[in-house]
């Protein structure tokens, strides 16, 4: 399957009624560009550090706005940094002369963070049909699948990380509901780059299977961080339940986690609302096919605009204040694929729909 994109400026689905004009979404992806460094890395925001998970999802945003040249040069910074073991640290610093990616300021190698590679480098492939691409890309995407897929425990749960070498290097083993969710799409998604490459993975969809029967079926093996809300809204944003079960978990959630008219809270009871996990909710709504209520969310969040384009990180509602003072190009990207969802956007509905995308082998036992 290809759906090339169709150039540069394509903002027709980055136009939303009461969430994002045509102008505004320009504006936004101008934002963003403003801080990409010409190495391709993007940052927080400059000065700050770049992540490999934010620096995936603000790609993505990137080729939902038809910058696909831009978009390759993030991931071409992501295969030119990997490192040996398939891995990427947790953050690299952005310094005067660009992202200085031999001085890693977190030597970590968190999992959910090296995997999300599959998912930009699959949307890239899908929004341009640059089969070139896709095959320089794969052995990058391979070794990072091949290094989450070392942290895979026999109950199906992926560990959260691998410690810095100077800390042993060891495995932390246990394991994130948000992360192991994500690890989930990007494991749909790596295994449709094989499936495109004719380069079948068996071992992946074994590993898929056994990672959706867990955070499925066996919510006792990750750490509870319920208090947070990616752990309630994430298996459903990461395509590990659907239909009735994922409009369940939402409902039980709504009123714990959703403000009405300002966000979604980051963390509860916390008065905090942050746009990244608003819009992230959003796309999970898309996803059950709630579009009133995705719509709603986002509308929700227009208070975190800044003049620039860019989305302040969160809003303290209980003291009428903007904390932390950052315009993120990651809370920027999450509000652009919501928008490229929701408006139909055939790259972005296919790895976030998830109804094309393959599912992997059901485990054998419980």
């Amino acid at each position: 399957m290809t759906l090339a994109g169709r150039g540069p400026g394509r903002t027709e689905r980055l136009v939303l009624p009461g969430v994002l004009t045509a102008e505004q979404a320009a504006v936004t992806v101008a934002g963003i560009l403003a801080v990409q460094r010409a190495d391709g890395a993007i940052p927080w925001f400059r000065g700050h550090h770049l992540d490999p998970w934010d620096h995936v999802e603000t790609a993505m945003a990137l080729d939902a706005a038809g910058e696909h040249e831009r978009a390759g040069a993030a991931y071409d910074w992501l295969a030119r940094h990997q490192n040996a073991d398939g891995s990427w640290y947790a953050a690299y610093p952005d310094t005067p002369d660009g992202v200085a990616a031999d001085r890693a300021t977190d030597r970590g190698k968190e999992s959910n963070f090296c995997a999300y590679v599959a998912v930009g480098a699959w949307h890239h492939h899908l929004a341009t049909g640059d089969d070139a691409f896709l095959d320089r890309m794969w052995p990058t995407v391979y070794a990072a699948i091949e290094f989450v897929l070392a942290l895979q425990a026999p109950g199906g749960q992926i560990g959260w990380k691998r410690e810095a070498p100077e800390k042993g290097g060891v495995v932390r083993p246990a394991a994130l509901l948000t992360g192991c969710s994500s690890i989930y799409q990007a494991l749909r998604c790596a295994l449709a780059i094989a499936e495109r490459r004719e380069d079948p993975q068996p071992d992946w969809e074994l590993a898929l299977g056994w990672l959706g029967h867990a955070i499925r079926q066996h919510p006792e093996r990750f750490l509870d961080k319920s208090r947070y809300s990616m752990d309630w809204y994430y298996p459903v944003r990461g395509g590990a339940l659907t239909g009735t079960a994922a409009a369940e978990r939402i409902a039980a959630g709504w009123d714990r986690f959703v403000v009405p008219d300002l966000g979604v809270r980051c963390v509860s009871p916390n008065p905090w609302v942050t746009g990244g996990e608003s819009c992230e909710l959003a796309l999970a709504l898309w996803a059950m096919g709630d579009v009133e209520r995705a719509v709603q969310v986002l509308r929700a969040i227009g208070h975190l605009r800044a003049a620039d384009g860019l989305y302040w990180t969160g809003y303290v509602f209980d003291d009428d204040t903007i904390w932390p003072r950052e315009l993120t190009t990651w809370t920027a990207g999450s509000l652009l694929l919501a928008v490229a969802a929701l408006g139909g956007d055939p790259a972005t509905t296919a790895v976030f729909g998830g109804t094309e995308l393959p599912t992997g082998l059901a485990p054998d036992c419980c």
